[in-house]
């Protein structure tokens, strides 16, 4: 994985990107800003979707608050940058990285609670990790922009981290197991061939 990571990250994720994938995504930079802004979108939608599952827990929902402006301003910035590069946006469909992600959270509380959290911070470690590949391979202006996403994305993987471990009401020991688990199979995502080109793709089949 890239230097310019943050440990924790490195630590957190069992593999980086593959070669392949970061080779095929700097051929297709059309294809993977459309995906970034939409990921950007759902970001926010899901910060969006913690504020109204759990409206009572107070420092949940005002962080959650503060994290979809966030998640809402890089999607007008990754905006822009498609207007500038003539690239139309439009809605795609969901990657078999959020959707098998997604199906593994449990329905009951609090590990409901707990797996959208932990996702959470997977796909956000993994976002920084994809910038940090990313970066030193694009256009200069990009570039910059993906560096300058990295700080963010590893502050909000820290923030959904830090409310697994308060917000759920389980031992350490516990919180561990189930990131492991949910560890394998955001690796196995990673590693194996995908058959769609997005910003959390496999390598290409």
């Amino acid at each position: 994985m890239s230097d310019s990571l943050p440990a924790s990250i490195k630590d957190f994720l069992d593999a980086p990107s593959p070669q392949e994938w970061v080779q095929e995504a700097c051929k297709r930079l059309p294809e993977l800003l459309l995906d970034h802004a939409n990921c950007e979108l759902k970001a926010a939608s899901t910060a969006l979707g913690f504020i109204y599952r759990y409206p009572q827990r107070s420092a949940l929902t005002q962080q959650m608050s503060r994290l979809a402006r966030e998640e809402l301003r890089h999607f007008e910035q990754v905006r822009k940058i498609m207007q500038e590069m003539a690239v139309q946006f439009e809605r795609v469909s969901a990657s078999r990285y959020a959707g098998t992600l997604r199906d593994a959270v449990r329905d009951q509380e609090p590990y409901r609670l707990l797996d959208m959290l932990i996702t959470g911070a997977f796909i956000e470690a993994r976002s920084c990790e994809r910038f940090a590949a990313l970066a030193p391979r694009l256009p200069p202006a990009l570039a910059r922009y993906y560096r300058g996403l990295l700080a963010s994305e590893a502050r909000h993987f820290e923030q959904y981290l830090r409310f697994a471990r308060s917000e759920c009401d389980i031992g350490q020991d516990e919180l561990e197991e189930r990131v492991a688990e949910i560890r394998d199979i955001e690796c196995a995502l990673i590693r194996e061939p995908d058959p769609q080109f997005r910003f959390h793709s496999g390598p290409p089949a």
